[in-house]
């Protein structure tokens, strides 16, 4: 089970995420609501371990670790993070991040036998901005769970590709439930693997009667503090997101597991075991200053030291 307590990012200049208390179960699709894209991000980042957060906690099971978190978590499609770069095709991004992932793994430099196996034959050589939007998602979700490790998925705005919920809702269903991940060769007697799942959404679908969380409220509905001032409108947050660059990271190739270096500005709190080679800069205004980037979903964040911390 994941769970926050209380989780709160503060911003430069304004609430990045409120505080906000939710639980997601093992097996179960958890939709969460939370007004802007940056807000969105903070909240898909911080509930993998990859950022720190200014009050409050995050847990999976009993375990408070932050490394333990990122290793078992899976950060998916956030922008400006790790949402797949239109200039690379099917067999690039596949490549990517099949070598990214940890430990031995017999597919890390065959990527086009992964993707024959897992039935990604007919888009091989497609570029990403090719493909639909639901196909580019579950591509995204098998490369994930090639990492034997991860627990708990992710997702960032699945519904800002599409107003047509089929496009994602019941796939990431079938991600919460453990039919995804087997391969296309998998037979009824492949054990299935039920994970935690949560998609950080603009708005809950119409017709969904699953679990739900509103960024901004604990599991009862009461609102935080900072929501009712306005704090938390979506045309304020995109606009403090567009004046500062909001949560995103600049990279020139897809990452997919972030590694510990923290940003400019931002504390190094993390271990060296997650240190990988990709490197990647985050822009730090609009966000907390206490930032923890993590190994698990191929980032790479680069300290930058700062002349007046040398002091």
């Amino acid at each position: 089970m994941l769970t926050t307590h209380q989780l709160h990012i503060d911003g430069r200049h304004h609430t990045l995420l409120p505080a906000t208390t939710l639980e997601a179960l093992r097996g179960d699709l958890l939709l969460v609501q939370a007004d802007g894209q940056s807000r969105r991000t903070a909240l898909a980042l911080a509930l993998t371990g990859r950022i720190k957060p200014s009050t409050g906690t995050v847990a999976m099971g009993h375990e408070g670790s932050m490394a333990t978190l990122r290793r078992r978590s899976a950060i998916i499609d956030a922008p400006e993070v790790n949402a797949p770069e239109h200039h690379l095709t099917v067999r690039s991004l596949a490549s990517e991040d099949l070598a990214l992932v940890p430990l031995k793994f017999r597919d890390r430099t065959r990527p086009t036998e992964w993707l024959v196996r897992h039935g990604f034959r007919d888009i091989l050589d497609k570029w990403v901005e090719e493909v639909d939007s639901g196909r580019l998602l579950h591509l995204q979700l098998e490369l994930a769970l090639a990492d034997s490790c991860v627990d708990l998925v992710v997702i960032d705005s699945p519904d800002r590709h599409t107003a047509n919920t089929d496009a994602w809702l019941p796939l990431l269903t079938r991600l919460a439930t453990g039919e995804l991940g087997r391969g296309a060769d998998a037979s009824s007697e492949t054990p299935l693997r039920p994970l935690i799942v949560v998609a950080v959404v603009g708005s809950i679908p119409s017709d969904w009667n699953g679990p739900t969380a509103v960024a901004g409220e604990d599991i009862a509905g009461g609102v935080a503090d900072g929501e009712a001032d306005g704090d938390g409108s979506e045309d304020a947050d995109d606009q403090a997101g567009q004046d500062t660059g909001g949560v995103g990271l600049e990279s020139s190739s897809r990452p997919s597991d972030p590694g510990p270096q923290a940003a400019s500005g931002l504390p190094d709190t993390v271990s060296e075991d997650t240190v990988s080679e990709e490197t990647v800069s985050l822009p730090t205004t609009g966000m907390g200053d206490d930032v923890e980037p993590t190994a698990g979903s191929g980032v790479v964040l680069e300290r930058t030291s700062d002349p007046e911390e040398s002091k």
